[in-house]
């Protein structure tokens, strides 16, 4: 399994279904059905957190904020910066286990001999779209929600990326993709993050575990003649790593040759030895990762 360590984000601890986080100053407690062990809950931030996320067994959930908090407030990773606020569904505009995957991003694009144009489809607030922007790439960065283009643009703000190359579009991934292959425009990396589930304007179902093969299909037709990577990130508990690598393996390296890895990516915890799993992601890349 694959992480990283953060100066700004740690794990502290993990039991009975919640996580123990700092978030910068701010200590949050989050659920998590993947922690099931019951151990003793001995850090003292348990009962000194900022908030907690509390589910609803109707569906959803709120916060409890415990102490005051403000409504944003911003952390670092290297020498990228990020707003963080405190969203539904327990969210924070983050995803700090793929900081991984950003490192990686970084590397093949400061190794490469020539300009590299990168597409980051589901871009959420921007954390690939930073990295590969502070690398030397131009990106291209889609995401169907005003609000969270918004988010990632206030992020390269604050990360003193605000200049670079990078077009900020609001639209269906699918769509965009579908018109960018008819203007014959080329990406020499495409970045996936798609969501598990979702319904588009008109009311169409979007399954991963049904749809992510032809989209990949799909998104094959605006590589590059000579492209660097594709990557597929998944939170879905249906969609392991070595499906997402036999995908990749039958469409890119089929065409493209090169280089397909997968594996879990995680979040050590601070007062344990252990990782605790936080998706999946496969790459293929033109010369070998690892």
């Amino acid at each position: 399994m694959r992480f990283t360590k953060w100066n700004d984000y740690e794990l502290i601890d993990a039991s009975s279904g919640e996580r123990l986080e700092r978030w910068g100053d701010i200590i949050l407690i989050r659920p998590d059905p993947q922690i099931i062990w019951n151990t003793p809950k001995a850090d003292k931030r348990w009962s000194e957190a900022h908030a907690v996320y509390h589910r609803s067994s109707s569906g959803g959930g709120k916060w409890d904020i415990k102490k005051n908090i403000k409504d944003v407030w911003s952390i670092s990773y290297k020498n990228l910066k990020f707003n963080i606020k405190l969203m539904n569904f327990k969210h924070t505009g983050i995803f700090p286990e793929q900081a991984v995957n950003w490192d990686i991003f970084q590397k093949i694009i400061s190794n490469s001999k020539s300009e590299t144009n990168i597409l980051n489809l589901f871009a959420y607030t921007g954390g690939a779209t930073l990295a590969c922007a502070n690398a030397g790439a131009k990106v291209c960065h889609v995401d169907a929600a005003k609000g969270m283009v918004s988010w990632a643009r206030e992020n390269a703000k604050i990360s003193n990326l605000e200049d670079k190359p990078i077009r900020w579009i609001i639209d269906d991934c699918e769509k965009f993709i579908t018109r960018e292959i008819k203007r014959s425009r080329k990406y020499d990396g495409i970045i996936m993050d798609p969501p598990s589930y979702g319904r588009g304007p008109k009311g169409e179902i979007w399954k991963l575990e049904d749809n992510l093969y032809d989209f990949v299909v799909l998104c094959e037709k605006a590589l590059s003649d000579n492209p660097n990577f594709f990557v597929i990130n998944s939170y879905s508990t249906g969609l392991s790593p070595a499906v997402m690598s036999c995908i990749l393996n039958q469409t890119i390296a089929k065409k493209h040759g090169g280089y397909v890895f997968s594996d879990e990516i995680g979040l050590p915890v601070t007062s344990s030895n252990i990782v605790i799993p936080a998706g999946a992601t496969a790459i293929w890349s033109k010369e070998k990762l690892f």
